[in-house]
């Protein structure tokens, strides 16, 4: 019986270790994205992505059949959204770093961004996702992508009379 249960788990930690050698550079950069933090600085993405992952590993044997990529991808936009609402008290503005271009969303909107346009995630499944209807998730998604195509722009420059010589 040892033998069979010795057997299983070395049998669930390759396949885990294989899944994760294919998928956790992606997930990296999905979680680094949602933190709007520098990709050589992006401590929150990797604590973030721990965690989804080892909720992934101990719901592996459970996920037999399923793709084991859209569990981590959920359990990384449910923690990202679990922790942007206690640090934030909502889906308010953070203060990401300011030279990344995602910095200029909420991070509701950068989990619907990053969901949608990065991870191709449908409308439907990102709304049930966030519990969202599928039409908010349309017009925050549109709403985002006008703010990063076109940002704002800041205060006029001063016109400066220069008097003839």
């Amino acid at each position: 019986m040892r033998e069979r249960q010795a057997s299983q788990g070395a049998r669930r930690a390759r396949e885990f270790e294989a899944f994760v050698a294919g998928a956790a550079g992606r997930l990296l950069h999905a979680a680094t994205l949602l933190t709007a933090e520098p990709r050589n600085a992006n401590p929150r993405a990797r604590r973030l992505l721990v965690q989804a992952l080892a909720h992934t590993y101990a719901s592996w044997d459970r996920l037999r059949g399923e793709d084991p990529y859209d569990c981590a991808r959920q359990q990384l936009a449910v923690r990202f959204a679990r922790s942007a609402w206690h640090q934030y008290g909502s889906f308010g503005r953070p203060r990401p770093s300011p030279d990344h271009v995602l910095a200029r969303l909420t991070p509701q909107q950068r989990l619907i961004v990053v969901l949608r346009l990065y991870e191709g995630v449908a409308e439907e499944q990102t709304a049930a996702l966030l519990g969202l209807p599928a039409e908010r998730v349309r017009t925050i998604c549109a709403r985002s992508m006008a703010t990063l195509l076109h940002p704002p722009r800041g205060p006029a420059p001063a016109v400066v009379e220069v008097a003839p010589s």
